[in-house]
C-alpha cells in the first residue's frame, strides 16, 4: 500500500486571457519519482508553482500527508518540506556559491560564519558525491552547467520531504547526469518524494515510477511508467500520433562560407580550425568543459580571439565585437535565454524586433506598422504561443521564450546562424517544429552551426560534427562515422 504525501485536487489557476490550469488532480506516494510530461504551456510548470507558492490558485485544496497546506510564498512551501529546482536558473549573481545554496540558512547568529558555511559547502557536494564547485566563487562566473549543479545542491540542502526538479538535466552533459541519477536514488530509497519535469524521454523511462501528463491545463491521464511506451507517450502528451521523428537530408552542400583557421583564446581554447559550409548544418558536440559555447562567443565577438584567423567567403575578417559579427550575417542564439537572450519585463514585438531596428526606422522614427507587421510574420512562423504580442516575454512558457528568441535572430535574414543548445527545455512537440526550421534554413543555403548536448539531437541534425574536449577539435566526424560510438571516443580524447 503506498503511502501519498502529497493531494493535489481540482487545482485551477487562470492569467489574463490564458486558463493555464483546469481542475487539475495530482497526488505523489512517499520515496517515488512521479514524472510531470507535457508540451510547453501545458501547465506542468504553473502547477508546481502553485505548490512552492509562487502562484496562487484561484480554486481547489491542496494536502501534505493528509493535512491542508495553503503555501502563501516559496519560503512558507520550504517550512513544509517542498523544494523546487526551477527550469528558469535564478540565482544570485553577485554572492558567492555556498552564499546561494545555504540562502535562508546561513550559519552563524548575528554574523555569518564563512569559514563554517564554505565547510559546509564542500562538505554537501561530497555527501552528494559531485565535484566540488569552489564556495567562494561568485555564481555569476560559473557556466550554465555549474549553476544547474549548484541549484540542484541548494535543493537538497533543504532536507525538503517533496523535491521538484524542473528540467534539471537541461543544461548537463551525461556524466553529471548519472550523477544527479545517483542522488535520486538515494533521495527515494531515503523515502523523499521526487516531481521530475522533463522532456527526455530516456531520463523519463530510466527513472519514473509513474508519469503523469498534461495537456492544455488540463491533466490528461496518470500511469506506471512500466505500461508505456514514447509512442503512447507522446500521443498523450499532443493529442494525435507523432510517427516519425526528425532525421535531416542535406539537399545540397556548397561552398566554404566561413573558414576558421587556427583560432585561440588565452586560457579557453587553441588551435581550433574547421570551415563551414553554405546549405551544410555543422554540430559542435563535447562533454561540458569541452569550450564549445567559448568558440563559438569569440566567433560573434563576444570574447576575445588571442590568435587565429577567421574568413567569410574567402576574406579575412575582423570580429572585435558581437556589431561586427551581426554586419557580417551572423547570428547567434545563445544558450541561456533569460541572462543574455532576453528583455524578460519586455514584449514579445519588442524582442523580436531589437536586432533589426536598424531597418525599421522612418526618418528617426521606428515604423511601428514595418515592425509590427514583420515581428508578427517571424512569430507566427515559429508558432509561438501567446494570447497577445505585446505581452511581456516574461509571461510565455520556456520554449516558447526560446521561440521568440529565434525569431529575433531570424528577423535578421542571418547568413551563419549559430544556435547554442537551440531545444533547451523545449517540448517534443516543438523541438519537431524547431528541427525543420533549422532544416528548412540550411536547404535554403544558409550555413548553420548547431551546438548541443544531446546527442539524438545533434546525431539527427548534423551533417558534420565536430567534436571539442579541453579547448581543443578533437574530431570532425562525417558519414559512416557519425554515431554515438565515435562521437564519445572523440569526446573523452586526452
Amino acid at each position: 500500500m503506498q503511502t501519498t504525501v502529497l493531494k493535489m485536487t481540482q487545482i485551477s489557476k487562470s492569467f489574463p486571457g490564458v486558463q493555464a490550469l483546469d481542475k487539475v488532480d495530482f497526488e505523489l506516494y512517499k520515496g517515488e519519482v512521479h514524472a510531470l510530461m507535457g508540451e510547453n504551456g501545458a501547465g506542468k510548470s504553473t502547477l508546481m508553482k502553485v505548490l512552492n507558492g509562487i502562484h496562487r490558485a484561484d480554486s481547489g485544496s491542496i494536502e501534505i500527508n493528509g493535512k491542508t497546506v495553503n503555501p502563501q510564498n516559496a519560503h512558507d512551501a520550504l517550512k513544509l518540506g517542498i523544494s523546487m529546482i526551477h527550469q528558469e536558473l535564478s540565482p544570485i549573481p553577485d554572492m558567492t556559491v555556498a552564499e546561494n545554496i545555504f540562502l535562508g540558512h546561513l550559519p552563524g547568529k548575528y554574523f555569518v560564519n564563512k569559514k563554517k558555511l564554505n565547510e559546509q559547502t564542500e562538505a554537501l557536494f561530497k555527501s552528494l558525491s559531485l565535484p566540488v564547485i569552489a564556495p567562494h566563487l561568485r555564481m555569476n562566473t560559473l557556466s550554465i552547467a555549474q549553476i544547474q549543479m549548484v541549484e540542484i545542491v541548494k535543493a537538497i540542502s533543504y532536507k525538503s520531504q517533496i523535491i521538484v526538479m524542473d528540467e534539471p538535466t537541461s543544461a548537463i552533459a551525461d556524466a553529471e547526469v548519472e550523477m544527479l541519477f545517483a542522488i535520486i536514488g538515494r533521495l527515494t530509497a531515503a523515502g523523499i518524494s521526487v516531481i521530475y519535469i522533463s522532456h527526455k524521454m530516456d531520463e523519463i523511462f530510466r527513472i519514473a515510477d509513474r508519469i503523469s501528463v498534461m495537456r492544455d491545463g488540463k491533466m490528461i491521464g496518470t500511469e506506471d511508467s512500466s505500461r508505456l511506451d514514447s509512442t503512447r507517450l507522446i500521443n498523450m502528451m499532443v493529442g494525435r500520433d507523432v510517427c516519425h521523428l526528425f532525421k535531416r537530408k542535406a539537399e545540397s552542400i556548397g561552398s566554404v562560407k566561413m573558414s576558421v583557421q587556427g583560432l585561440c583564446s588565452e586560457n579557453c581554447f587553441n588551435d581550433v580550425s574547421f570551415d563551414l559550409h553554405e546549405g551544410e548544418i555543422l554540430g559542435i558536440t563535447g562533454l561540458i568543459g569541452s569550450k564549445r559555447t567559448e568558440l563559438v562567443e569569440a566567433i560573434f565577438g563576444l570574447r576575445p580571439i588571442s590568435a587565429g584567423k577567421i574568413y567569410i567567403d574567402g576574406n579575412e575578417v575582423q570580429i572585435k565585437r558581437p556589431r561586427d559579427a551581426i554586419k557580417k550575417r551572423i547570428a547567434l542564439v545563445t544558450e541561456d535565454r533569460k541572462r543574455q537572450g532576453l528583455f524578460l519585463d519586455k514584449s514579445l514585438t519588442f524582442n523580436t524586433s531589437i536586432a533589426n531596428l536598424i531597418n525599421m526606422f522612418f526618418g528617426p522614427f521606428i515604423n511601428r506598422k514595418i515592425e509590427k507587421k514583420e515581428t508578427e510574420a517571424v512569430l507566427k512562423k515559429l508558432y509561438v504561443k501567446a494570447s497577445r504580442f505585446t505581452i511581456p516575454v516574461s509571461s510565455l512558457s520556456g520554449g516558447n521564450q526560446q521561440k521568440v528568441v529565434l525569431a529575433k535572430w531570424l528577423s535578421t535574414v542571418p547568413e551563419i546562424l549559430i544556435l547554442d543548445e537551440p531545444t533547451r527545455g523545449i517540448d517534443v512537440k516543438a523541438k519537431q517544429e524547431i528541427y525543420m526550421l533549422i532544416d528548412s534554413l540550411a536547404n535554403a543555403g544558409k550555413a548553420v552551426i548547431v551546438i548541443s548536448s544531446e546527442m539524438p539531437e545533434i546525431l539527427a541534425l548534423s551533417d558534420r560534427i565536430l567534436v571539442m574536449n579541453s579547448g581543443k577539435v578533437r574530431g570532425i566526424l562525417s558519414g559512416d562515422n557519425i554515431n554515438k560510438e565515435e562521437i564519445l571516443a572523440h569526446a573523452l580524447m586526452f
